[in-house]
């Protein structure tokens, strides 16, 4: 129609250096267009001067990278795209639940020692 292509997800997860890497290895072959980004997910209870700083990032280390990182490729493109990770030695995957609390994470396995 006019050239709007159907996107799949071929990475998402909360893991910045894996996605350099893809990126990396995707714009070496220059075969592929793709898109990448992140963005940041969490709800945060602030604290209670109102600034809202989230507290978790006054620790040791300083700010802590909690960002999703996602990277799209075309539908036709997305089966030579994972050929050229996979030739690169980098396994990517979506994690569907990388946005979801910790305790909304629970395995079927474990529910039944909660009954």
């Amino acid at each position: 129609m006019f050239g709007i292509k159907k996107k799949v997800e071929i990475f998402k997860k909360k893991d910045k250096d894996t996605w350099n890497d893809i990126k990396k290895a995707l714009s070496a072959d220059g075969s592929i267009k793709f898109r990448a980004g992140h963005y940041f997910s969490e709800t945060v209870s602030h604290g209670g001067c109102g600034a809202k700083l989230d507290p978790r990032n006054f620790g040791g280390h300083g700010t802590i990278d909690r960002d999703i990182y996602w990277i799209k490729v075309n539908e036709e493109d997305a089966e030579k795209a994972r050929e050229i990770l996979l030739k690169a030695g980098i396994a990517p995957s979506v994690d569907e639940h990388v946005a979801e609390d910790a305790y909304k994470r629970v395995s079927e396995k474990q529910d039944h020692f909660f009954e």
